[in-house]
């Protein structure tokens, strides 16, 4: 009788563990594991086993993604004007373009844009909708909520700064799945509003990044919070509790959860990627400026590592503060 095959892959350029692990529905430990690897580093040509030796079988692989194609530059862009709030993943939703895309085609060599600039998408420009003009931004109710109408520029994060909630309280008050919402959008909220939204204070910003540098070379470990070794979200935890912010340990979404987003990021800020090993929030790192950061990578531990790298620019979701 035959006997079971394992199923095989071969590396391609562009490729990672991670991403391979994702296709095949395993881990990055069951693949070093049945490859025999020590490390992550992996090269073109490779043959790697993508199912347990002996078993033959595997998880139906998931379809590469597919490349958006590249907008002609022949009578085919509009313009964008970007406004507060914008960020070149937001953009690139709304005209079902890639970052990549937006920067290829509008020679930016970041992903810093500003109020006023005007960038070239492909497609038509969508107008949002606009809120009544007759209608005031806050409604008070006989009850204790109140009612919000989103403004150009508004995050849930803003809003929950303003009204003195929580994110989770926002989204559960107003049966939200997710942190999207939209220009003339109502939302129940409790309490007043006031002005303003905190910014880091120099100091702990400044202890944030001379922490985090100090760290530099100490190893990568799954679950590490310590100087023995940390992973990504780990490390968040021990270095903004050494720069002066009691915070509780909590994964890279729980971090997400305990900031809000910024339209102009400074050293210190936090910087989450999306759909690395997991679908969804699933890596941190503290932002240094000139497009570096630093985090706990996988293979090299605590270490600066650029967002211009194609990597980390398809995974980017956006930078947040601390609340």
């Amino acid at each position: 009788m035959q006997a079971p095959k394992t199923t095989t892959y071969t590396v391609v350029s562009g490729d990672a563990l991670i991403k391979i692990a994702n296709r095949y529905n395993v881990t990055v430990g069951e693949l070093k594991q049945w490859n025999n690897l020590d490390n992550t580093i992996i090269y073109v040509g490779q043959v790697l086993k993508v199912s347990a030796p002996g078993t033959g079988t595997v998880s139906t692989p998931k379809p590469a993604p597919t490349p958006a194609p590249a907008p002609s530059s022949q009578g085919s862009t509009s313009e964008y004007t970007v406004t507060s709030g914008d960020s070149l993943s937001k953009i690139g939703v709304q005209f079902n373009m890639t970052v990549t895309q937006l920067k290829s085609l509008n020679n930016l060599k970041s992903d810093m844009i500003y109020v006023g600039q005007k960038l070239k998408v492909s497609g038509t420009v969508s107008t949002p909708a606009k809120p009544p003009a007759t209608t005031p931004p806050v409604v008070t109710q006989p009850s204790t909520t109140s009612e919000y109408i989103v403004k150009s520029g508004d995050t849930l994060g803003k809003i929950a700064i303003q009204t003195g909630m929580s994110v989770q309280d926002l989204k559960s008050l107003n049966g939200l799945t997710s942190d999207m919402i939209y220009v003339g959008q109502k939302l129940k909220v409790k309490g007043g509003q006031v002005s303003g939204a905190p910014a880091p204070t120099s100091d702990f910003a400044t202890n944030m990044v001379n922490t985090a540098k100090s760290l530099i070379g100490i190893k990568y470990v799954w679950g590490g919070s310590s100087l023995s070794g940390f992973d990504c979200s780990g490390f968040i935890y021990y270095v903004a509790n050494q720069a002066g912010k009691q915070i509780g340990r909590y994964s890279a979404e729980g971090f997400y959860s305990r900031a809000y987003y910024v339209d102009q990021p400074k050293a210190g800020d936090l910087v989450f990627f999306e759909n690395t090993y997991k679908q969804g929030i699933s890596h941190v790192g503290i932002y240094l400026g000139g497009d570096q950061f630093i985090h706990a990578d996988e293979a090299h531990g605590i270490m600066i590592s650029t967002l211009k790298s194609p990597y980390y620019t398809a995974h980017f979701d956006g930078f947040k503060r601390f609340y």
